[in-house]
């Protein structure tokens, strides 16, 4: 009884802090009823838009030099930079905290390839027809092709981060293959960015 009380509180406060976004993802097969193949890809963006508008991308795509943490997206506490390499200045390099995995004691997320995406990717703040458009275009996407940033989307550990993100946050919606699949079926549809 106490954990199931506990289990209610905890999910509450939970959808207090990250406004209830939904935890589902629509599968491809859903878009199937649209019959214009543009409109179909376009709409197959808007889905996997709730993973890449989600804190746990976000967070590390910000619009400046500092990352954000937590549903809320505040300002990441210590203060950090990103550095010259994405992983911090020379005496705050994110692995120091971000170790090979998440410490669930201490609420330190980590991955052995910690760091912020390039200034290029970062999408705070921008409408997803903005960041479909940034994550097309291979000056601003790391060099990827369309077929690449679905392995990335798809199949990257970093990005897996995303759905498992350890204790006391919500993990992106879906999961890391269902995100994957909505990215193969929106370039199979014509790579369409929604309005």
């Amino acid at each position: 009884m106490k954990f199931a009380v506990l289990a209610a509180v905890v999910g509450l406060m939970t959808c207090v802090t990250s406004d209830c976004r939904s935890a589902t993802l629509a599968a491809p097969e859903n878009f199937a009823g649209i019959g214009d193949a543009a409109a179909r890809s376009a709409a197959l963006f808007t889905e996997l838009g709730k993973v890449l508008t989600n804190p746990r991308c976000v967070n590390c795509h910000p619009a400046g030099d500092r990352p954000h943490q937590g549903e809320l997206g505040r300002s990441h506490q210590p203060p950090v930079e990103r550095g010259p390499d994405g992983r911090g200045l020379t005496a705050m390099r994110c692995p120091i905290c971000h170790q090979d995995a998440n410490f669930d004691p201490g609420r330190v997320p980590g991955h052995h390839e910690w760091r912020l995406a390039p200034r290029e990717m970062g999408w705070e703040g921008k409408t997803l027809g903005e960041i479909c458009a940034q994550i097309k275009d291979q000056a601003r996407n790391g060099g990827r092709s369309l077929e690449a940033l679905a392995r990335h989307i798809g199949g990257d550990t970093l990005v897996g981060w995303a759905w498992s993100p350890g204790f006391g946050r919500q993990p992106a919606p879906g999961t890391q293959k269902e995100a994957g699949a909505l990215v193969e079926a929106w370039i199979n549809t014509g790579a369409v960015c929604p309005k």
